[in-house]
């Protein structure tokens, strides 16, 4: 919940005009809903794609205050967040409804962005994989493993979100290969294939480690986005 609508404009313009095409990396911006209309004017016909960082699973309804995934699509969004971990804590964004978001999300040709993560008390218990397993499961119960294929998983380790704590690159990896064996337990192909993103405090000083490592696909950006040359630093990292 960043930027006023000039500030927004002025941070996609910067994006996309200090930014270059590139073959094997995307440039996405996950927008608040209020500015997609601006964002999506300026980004049409350019590199930088959009994603929308909530959407309702129902198509239409009586919802008040809420967006339809339908709607977002008038607007070329292509990606959907679901399951961040503010959404999980502050709004009741349980298993379920991260399911069911997940599944609306592919429903109408958006590609969901699976946040999954563990707070510093279960990583303390030794619980993290067991928590990440239990995320993407609730998921992969209702829509499918082979759904996961048109979708990308974030890693987002809670404990590590403006806490002053971080991951380190071997600790992250760590995770992500585990994360993926769990997947290849359902599907090698899909597990070997899935996009996995870091999104644990990745800013301009520390991605080139974090995206050095082997299966560490790409980040989920935080604070460091709304500063298009750290964002833009980042994405030419990973390129």
């Amino acid at each position: 919940m960043n930027c006023s609508r000039d500030e927004a404009i002025q941070l996609a313009t910067s994006l996309i005009t200090t930014s270059s095409v590139s073959d094997n990396v995307e440039l996405l911006v996950c927008v608040p809903t209020v500015h997609l209309a601006d964002i999506s004017q300026l980004a049409n016909d350019s590199h930088l794609l959009l994603g929308a960082q909530n959407a309702h699973c129902q198509q239409s309804g009586a919802f008040t205050g809420e967006t339809s995934i339908s709607m977002l699509s008038d607007y070329q969004v292509k990606y959907l967040l679901v399951g961040h971990s503010e959404r999980r804590e502050m709004f009741a964004d349980n298993d379920e409804v991260v399911a069911n978001k997940f599944a609306a999300a592919l429903k109408n040709g958006l590609k969901p962005i699976l946040c999954v993560g563990e707070s510093l008390a279960q990583r303390e218990q030794g619980i993290t994989l067991e928590v990440l397993k239990a995320q993407c499961q609730a998921v992969i119960d209702a829509v499918g493993i082979k759904a996961f294929a048109n979708a990308c998983v974030a890693y987002e380790p809670i404990w590590a979100i403006g806490t002053g704590l971080t991951a380190t690159p071997e600790q992250a990896q760590q995770v992500h290969v585990e994360l993926r064996a769990f997947i290849a337990t359902q599907d090698p192909q899909v597990a070997q294939e899935l996009q996995i993103l870091y999104g644990g405090s990745m800013n301009a000083t520390n991605a080139k480690e974090l995206l050095a490592q082997p299966d560490i696909d790409g980040g989920l950006i935080g604070g460091a986005s709304l500063k298009s040359e750290d964002f833009i630093k980042i994405y030419s990292l990973a390129e």
